[in-house]
């Protein structure tokens, strides 16, 4: 039986180097339809301090270019912690010369994370953070380029081998965790943020919003509400506020 051909192509820059295995695959949670494939390149950072982003963001224009020959229609620079120690400005710069040269429109997790921030219309939030304090500062100055207020933000202390060494179980139960964590600090936070997409929060979603009543926004919802808008699929049910009503 004939395969159909993809509807819509997604590249995905991921942060760690990525394997054969990898590098085509439709989305595993099912939050966008089956004809839309991930073509996922890895930038094969060593870890997230200035030096090893720095180092591995200069493999970035080769694996566009490579997104490009396989015909992606929209790419994502993956990773909080990569834009956070770029910082706002270089990002957008970066996106932007992407577009220039390649015609296809370029995004970042941060970058999705703000838009969903300003599409809910709030400027304050809570965040559930296991990264380094580092990470966290670079993360809290980033946000608030773009007016967005960090008024607490947790901490495990990890940098990239720990969050890529976590299980699907670990991650799971440190994100509800943190989550609570998080809400504790400030109960009245309008949006509770789950930076990180290693340890697959997405199962947290609609639980923590259930039980504080908040938006919770994590890497893959932000992400796939960006997909939504550039009209790769519908609005999702089950998985929290933000991809239900985009």
């Amino acid at each position: 039986m004939a395969t159909s051909e993809p509807r819509f192509r997604l590249g995905f820059i991921a942060p760690p180097a990525v394997g054969a295995e990898q590098a085509l695959r439709i989305n595993e949670e099912q939050l966008l339809p089956p004809d839309v494939v991930r073509i996922t390149v890895g930038l094969g950072i060593s870890d997230y301090t200035t030096a090893g982003v720095e180092e591995a963001i200069g493999r970035y224009w080769s694996l566009v270019d490579e997104l490009a020959a396989k015909g992606a229609n929209y790419i994502i620079l993956a990773g909080v912690p990569i834009s956070s120690q770029l910082g706002r400005e270089r990002v957008l710069r970066l996106l932007e010369e992407t577009k220039r040269r390649t015609g296809i429109t370029a995004d970042s997790t941060n970058e999705a994370m703000i838009a969903a921030m300003q599409h809910l219309r709030m400027d304050r939030m809570t965040v559930a953070s296991r990264w380094a304090d580092e990470l966290n500062r670079r993360l809290t100055e980033y946000f608030g380029g773009a007016g967005i207020k960090v008024e607490a933000i947790t901490s495990e202390g990890q940098w990239a081998k720990e969050a890529f060494a976590m299980s699907v179980e670990k991650g799971f139960v440190l994100a509800m965790r943190l989550g609570r964590e998080a809400m504790r600090l400030v109960p009245d936070a309008p949006v509770l943020l789950m930076p990180g997409g290693t340890w697959r929060s997405l199962a947290a979603v609609p639980l923590l919003e259930e039980e504080f009543g908040v938006h919770v926004i994590t890497n893959q919802t932000a992400e796939t509400w960006r997909l939504i808008g550039a009209g790769a699929g519908p609005a999702v049910q089950g998985w929290g506020r933000l991809l239900a009503n985009p």
